[in-house]
């Protein structure tokens, strides 16, 4: 007997031999679910962005850190990033090597930036301030520079990572001031980088946003030029989140077209041999990924209806924090779409908040306790935002394997380990 609503993940064979149900079941709820052969697939649309020499994707490692799923990343050539000593520690695991890692500071100490000069990565920075303190700690050394270029993009603004309303990045106008810290500390300047905020879906902000870098690349000083050997574009590729609504994907056949003919015709007029790199997170991870619990609850306060599960803003706070929409698919043992007459339905979590809402006045077919559900591309900024408020434990993380076989790639929290840190001090 069918789902009540799982058109979307049945055309994928997203749970490979399992049933939803099944997985809820083994490993309880909540869970994440991952399929390798969507990842692979997504790795893969970038990888063919450009045929350039020196392109290369640089896969935001904040969108999703398992390691599991980073092994697979580095299987298919991308490279990572790292902003914390964290990150770094799971790029390390995954067998990522220091010159396939880059470190894309904001506003770390001199202790964090220590640490990632001791692993001879390569560091960016995004202020004078942070300029000046990676030429004290390494004097004669090579460093990158984030520039904002003055355009953002993004659902949200607290997505939006350019122009003036954001922190992240120094203004062209303090060139001068950088080459002066520079040449003060005796520092290469080895690449340049930006981006420009999250989810856009039109290919044409981001190309602005990239002639912009390489115009800022031609004013270098033909030395500097010289010896630039990256030059990162960012991220901020944007996924078709409404799926059931049919909503239409990035187009990345235009958009790798366009951006091949910018960086080749660019390389050749200026001799450049160095790297090319895009910076998504967001388009690798999020649609592998879905979110998996139960209905507990339901009930209506005058006439909306609440449908309560186990899914709160501390394993899912997207919605909660940027609006976010995430399409709901919906699983029953008994009974099939048909029984089911759609209703707006707002889907709320265990959380003691009243902002603990997944999906506002969604119309959806009638939802029942013990209803398995799942949001859909949970893949990236999911678990990696996930917490412990209301001392919830965060969730296991199974991945659907090629051959279709689930594997857990990370267990469920238990109650000790919510005390783990404080066996020292009771």
């Amino acid at each position: 007997m069918p789902d009540i609503r799982s058109a979307y993940t049945d055309s994928l064979n997203f749970y490979g031999n399992h049933s939803p149900r099944e997985l809820a079941e083994t490993y309880g709820t909540p869970l994440y679910v991952y399929n390798e052969n969507i990842l692979r697939q997504r790795c893969r649309d970038l990888m063919t962005l450009s045929s350039q020499p020196g392109f290369g994707v640089n896969y935001s490692v904040k969108a999703n850190a398992n390691p599991a799923l980073l092994k697979i990343i580095r299987e298919e050539g991308l490279v990572v990033d790292a902003m914390s000593p964290g990150e770094l520690f799971m790029d390390e695991l995954a067998g990522f090597a220091p010159h396939e890692i880059l470190y894309i500071s904001n506003n770390n100490s001199d202790t964090e930036l220590q640490n990632a000069l001791a692993r001879g990565l390569l560091v960016s920075v995004d202020s004078l301030s942070q300029l000046d303190a990676l030429g004290r700690l390494n004097p004669g050394g090579k460093v990158m520079v984030r520039f904002n270029p003055g355009i953002g993009a993004g659902h949200h603004a607290k997505v939006v990572t350019a122009g003036k309303e954001t922190k992240f990045g120094v203004t062209p106008d303090k060139m001068e001031e950088v080459f002066a810290l520079l040449a003060r500390h005796k520092l290469t300047l080895a690449g340049i980088n930006q981006h420009i905020g999250s989810l856009f879906m039109e290919p044409d902000g981001y190309l602005n946003a990239a002639q912009v870098l390489l115009d800022l690349a031609e004013t270098l000083p033909a030395a500097t030029l010289d010896k630039l050997e990256i030059i990162d574009f960012g991220g901020g590729f944007g996924i078709p989140y409404r799926k059931y609504e049919g909503e239409a994907r990035l187009d990345m056949n235009d958009l790798g077209s366009r951006l091949h003919a910018m960086i080749s015709a660019w390389a050749a007029q200026k001799a450049y041999r160095g790297r090319f790199l895009v910076e998504p997170g967001r388009y690798v991870a999020a649609e592998c990924g879905v979110l998996l619990g139960r209905v507990h609850a339901v009930k209506n306060n005058g006439d909306k209806r609440y449908v309560g599960t186990n899914l709160g803003f501390n394993v899912l706070v997207r919605p909660a924090m940027y609006d976010s929409f995430h399409d709901v698919e919906i699983y029953r043992s008994q009974g099939g779409a048909a029984e089911e007459e759609p209703m707006l339905q707002t889907i709320v979590g265990n959380i003691c908040e009243s902002g603990d809402i997944l999906a506002k006045n969604r119309l959806l077919p009638r939802m029942r306790e013990g209803d398995v559900l799942a949001m859909l591309d949970a893949g990236a900024y999911g678990f990696t935002m996930s917490s412990n408020y209301n001392q919830r434990r965060r969730p296991a993380e199974v991945l659907i394997q090629s051959n279709g076989a689930a594997r857990l790639i990370r267990r469920r929290e238990t109650l000790e380990d919510l005390a783990r840190c404080l066996d020292d001090l009771l």
